[in-house]
């Protein structure tokens, strides 16, 4: 398995503790995460060689932040440092009925200010052979944006695995873009897509349904438009209620279509972050496994991500591969 390499924010999270509305306490839990980061630091706990870049605020909050990604093992060897603040965001976690609510403080963060000419993308991807993506970070500026495109173009030609997680969160798109335009230039690149027909009807301006075949004939028409992109994994979420969440996992790569079972979460202790895990664990499977199997251990990873407070996923190979085996009452283990 090579070096994989991930571009975006790193932020900080502060939350009440337990299921506490910030009204009801005024003492806060902190945690460091970002998608991508969230991504890089669960490949390196499966014991992947992972570089994350980025732009850090320089003071003694962006340094805990790298000290935090080194713990992992992350190199931040081509994280540049900047005068603005680190990038916040607010969450109190829901319980039962009440859904988790999320405030972000990042409009004018270290990583929004970045620019092209800050990273040094032929250093950066120096003995990467995959880089992952996702659509938070061209949503945040035009240098996000601008920046990010530089380096998917020198990813392309040197023939990196291109990963594309196009998340769309319409309250992040504040400087002007349009965020299909933006995403259909960026897509071009990728040979991975992770998302399902709400992410290719966002795209394509298309309305497909959720059905079997919708999700073949989507993923079908994602790759006549980008024809790099090889596979499409969907992660299948039900929600019974905020505390009690189904997971699955279904594929399209090019020849068939599979699907995973249900993986019952009856108490969800945080569901952060349960996106990236599932990325994470694709990324690292499709190094490792067959198609399929990538699949169950990116939904076995996900699963897992739900039992862990905080962003990241902290589970082993090992702890995933043993819910895969069907090891899921949580037996004391002695």
């Amino acid at each position: 398995m090579g070096k994989v390499i991930t571009f975006g924010e790193v932020l900080m999270r502060l939350s009440p503790r337990g299921n506490k509305k910030f009204i009801q306490n005024n003492v806060v839990e902190f945690y460091f995460g970002g998608t991508e980061i969230n991504v890089g630091i669960s490949i390196a706990n499966f014991g992947g060689k992972v570089k994350h870049i980025s732009c850090i605020s320089d003071d003694f909050i962006g340094d805990t932040a790298i000290s935090y990604l080194r713990k992992f093992g992350v190199s931040t060897r081509c994280i540049v440092r900047s005068k603005r603040p680190l990038g916040v965001y607010f969450l109190e976690v829901g319980a039962v009925m009440r859904p988790s609510s999320i405030s972000y403080n990042r409009s004018h963060s270290s990583f929004s200010e970045i620019q092209p000419e800050m990273v040094n993308w032929e250093d950066s991807l120096s003995k990467g052979n995959w880089f992952h993506w996702t659509g938070i970070t061209p949503a945040l500026s035009e240098g996000a944006y601008k920046t990010l495109k530089e380096g998917l173009m020198m990813a392309h030609e040197k023939g990196l695995e291109i990963s594309a997680d196009p998340t769309y969160r319409s309250g992040l798109w504040k400087y002007g873009a349009d965020p299909k335009v933006v995403l259909k230039d960026l897509l071009q690149y990728a040979t991975i897509f992770i998302g399902g027909v709400n992410e290719i009807n966002e795209v394509l301006g298309t309305s497909y349904s959720y059905s079997e075949e919708d999700f073949i004939a989507a993923s079908k028409a994602l790759m006549e438009t980008f024809p790099n992109i090889k596979k499409v994994f969907d992660k299948i979420r039900t929600s019974l209620n905020s505390s009690w969440h189904k997971i699955r996992s279904r594929m399209w790569n090019g020849v068939e279509f599979r699907e995973t079972e249900d993986l019952d979460i009856t108490h969800i202790v945080d569901r952060i972050g349960t996106g990236d895990a599932y990325a994470a664990g694709l990324i690292y499977a499709l190094q490792n496994y067959d198609d399929y199997k990538a699949m169950e251990f990116a939904s076995a990873a996900s699963a897992l991500k739900h039992t862990y407070e905080g962003d990241v996923n902290f589970a082993t190979v090992e702890e995933v591969n043993s819910i895969l085996a069907g090891n899921t009452t949580g037996r004391l283990q002695r």
